[in-house]
């Protein structure tokens, strides 16, 4: 399993980047995981369009869906060149009705609904699902396949039930969009410590930080998930292939 960080920021797009998002593959299956402001352009350093398996949504924020529909236009124009197997499907909660049939498209995209007391078997992963602590309804993901892990928390505070979700994690892919002087201020979402917290306390092989803000300085954040976890600590390196 290969996952590629597409984007890494939070919120939006530092110039020329694209906001938090992974490409996962495994046996020539290729799945998207968020698509927000700049993933688009940004996917395709990595493989073509028509290439992808999959598209899966933690939730309906802007920062993770703003370029759903480029992608649908991507998909009409492939289907209408013949080029592009249709439709992609498009994996999200239906929490909020009307976005997601916005996931549905002149039957070039469809949306499929998960739940989280449910297991998703797409491609060569089994995908399971925690709800997160968000201003909105919000899924953390693992993939699992062949008894290895990756977990995304998605946009999450602190959450108890994030730690036996995330257990034995071969990586752990987690935001960390606060500094520490903003815990308990800005909701939503973990910091720096937390981060590693949830990673140690998990017994995660390797933590990945994510949903950066483009303010202050970020060595804080990284400082900080060193504090709280005595493992392999780093920022998600865009385009770098994190394989396990």
């Amino acid at each position: 399993m290969n996952i590629i960080p597409i984007g890494i920021w939070g919120g939006y797009p530092n110039k020329n980047e694209a906001t938090s998002s992974f490409l996962i593959e495994q046996d020539g299956f290729r799945c998207l995981v968020d698509c927000g402001s700049g993933v688009l352009a940004a996917v395709q350093n990595y493989t073509k369009l028509s290439d992808l398996d999959a598209v899966i949504i933690s939730h309906y924020h802007p920062d993770h869906v703003a370029d759903i529909g480029v992608l649908q236009h991507a998909a009409m124009v492939g289907m209408q060149l013949k080029e592009w197997e249709t439709p992609l499907l498009i994996y999200a909660h239906d929490r909020e009705p009307a976005e997601f049939e916005k996931l549905s498209y002149k039957g070039v995209t469809e949306g499929r609904a998960i739940q989280e007391a449910e297991t998703l078997e797409l491609g060569p992963w089994q995908v399971s699902f925690c709800e997160t602590i968000h201003p909105v309804y919000c899924l953390a993901l693992k993939f699992t396949s062949n008894g290895r892990s990756v977990v995304f928390t998605a946009d999450t505070s602190w959450k108890e039930e994030l730690i036996g979700f995330s257990e034995g994690a071969d990586l752990l892919v987690a935001e960390s969009n606060l500094y520490e002087k903003y815990l308990g201020i800005i909701q939503g979402h973990l910091s720096g410590s937390q981060a590693g917290e949830l990673a140690e306390r998990a017994g995660a092989k390797r933590l990945l930080l994510t949903h950066l803000p483009q303010y202050g300085e970020l060595n804080e954040i990284l400082d900080a998930a060193k504090s709280s976890y005595s493992g392999k600590v780093e920022f998600a390196a865009i385009g770098e292939r994190y394989e396990i």
